[in-house]
């Protein structure tokens, strides 16, 4: 982490040609929201470099582009991952930045919540994005003023630190700090209910569904990544399911690509596990994982012989082991427990893996502890 860092109050990031056309074609699926989508990529595409490779500071997207998409699709803001800290930044083609506006799904959903909030003005005309000031969550929520018409929390630019480079000191000299208010758990949802949301808010003719139901019904909705990329892609016109078994069948698609699965195949050596000794390769859909800044590999294939689907988590690079502690878990679409859902490490393992029997139709989600960098929930349908 770098210490010497020039002061950012007010600083002004050219937006890059090549960037600027790269994002407008990668906005191309989306539709009716897409000058939404093509503002944030801007953003996004902007920032990092500067971050990088002008600072030194690690930093990714906190999901990948098929997530954000999906977030964008229904609200504004992006969550960014720097160093040990998320941020989220909030892209605005205000003339003035007299204010930090941050929707409410960013301050009260439990995982959405971020230790810090970035006002960041974008001007395509003069093709520049201007970084302003910034707050905390503790503040945000204690201080901000609360707008239940279009449910935000703002403070005014005089109430925010108008220096970048105290956030990355305080990250670097004072990791502990407190940075986040406490917010109250939202309620679940059953899968009709959620089935019922996404019918109704589906349609594209609602311009802004996030202020159409009560917002502890909306948050749980959208909080659950699954959910809110069906009801992106709907509103999208998209129709395209993940089904692994048609994966398997005619190959990965577009949408499954961008979420980082892959088609594989598995030698008998590196699909056996504990006895099991199948004699010929194996047909299996894979993704990267990056865990605690080590690689691992997520793969899914049928067990024919109990005709039964397999999860696996093992380390990618050779000699490797998955530490103790790591577990690898499946859920049910409402995210809760079922019997054998789970394989935790006693002791450092050469991989994880659960063996779950699947009817036709039926959808589960798998997490990984710790958690994935970019991880989101996502619906596998079988």
């Amino acid at each position: 982490m770098t210490s010497d860092l020039a002061l950012f109050d007010s600083t002004y990031l050219e937006i890059d040609a090549a960037i600027q056309s790269r994002c407008w074609q990668q906005s191309l699926g989306a539709a009716r929201n897409r000058w939404q989508v093509y503002l944030h990529l801007i953003c996004l595409e902007t920032v990092l470099p500067w971050l990088r490779e002008d600072h030194n500071l690690w930093s990714i997207p906190a999901l990948k582009l098929p997530s954000l998409q999906s977030i964008w699709a229904v609200v504004a803001g992006t969550p960014i991952q720097v160093g040990s800290q998320k941020l989220v930044l909030i892209p605005t083609e205000s003339i003035d930045l007299d204010e930090l506006r941050v929707p409410q799904e960013w301050v009260d959903i439990p995982d959405w919540i971020a230790d810090y909030y970035v006002a960041v003005q974008v001007n395509l005309d003069e093709g520049w994005v201007r970084l302003g000031g910034f707050t905390k969550h503790l503040q945000l929520k204690g201080q901000g003023q609360y707008d239940w018409r279009d449910r935000t929390y703002s403070l005014n630019d005089t109430d925010l630190t108008p220096d970048l480079n105290v956030l990355w000191l305080t990250q670097q000299f004072n990791p502990q700090e407190v940075t986040q208010a406490a917010v109250n758990p939202l309620p679940a949802l059953s899968k009709v209910q959620a089935d019922q949301l996404i019918q109704r808010l589906g349609n594209a003719d609602i311009v802004t569904p996030r202020l159409s139901i009560p917002f502890e019904q909306w948050g749980s909705l959208i909080d659950h990544g699954g959910w809110r990329q069906h009801l992106a892609a709907q509103r999208c016109g998209i129709t395209e399911q993940l089904s692994v078994g048609q994966w398997l069948q005619t190959g990965m698609t577009n949408l499954a690509q961008q979420m980082g699965w892959q088609s594989i195949t598995l030698q008998p050596q590196l699909s056996a596990a504990r006895g099991d000794q199948p004699s010929t390769p194996i047909a299996a859909i894979a993704r990267q994982l990056q865990i605690e800044g080590q690689p691992y590999e997520l793969n899914i294939y049928a067990v024919e012989t109990d005709s039964a689907w397999r999860f696996e988590l093992r380390p990618v690079t050779p000699g490797a082991t998955i530490p103790t502690g790591f577990v690898l878990r499946l859920l049910t679409e409402e995210l809760a427990s079922f019997e054998g859902n789970e394989d935790q490490a006693s002791e450092p393992v050469d991989r994880l893996y659960i063996d779950v029997a699947l009817e036709s139709g039926e959808s589960l989600v798998w997490t990984v502890e710790p958690r994935p960098d970019q991880y989101d929930q996502e619906l596998l349908r079988f």
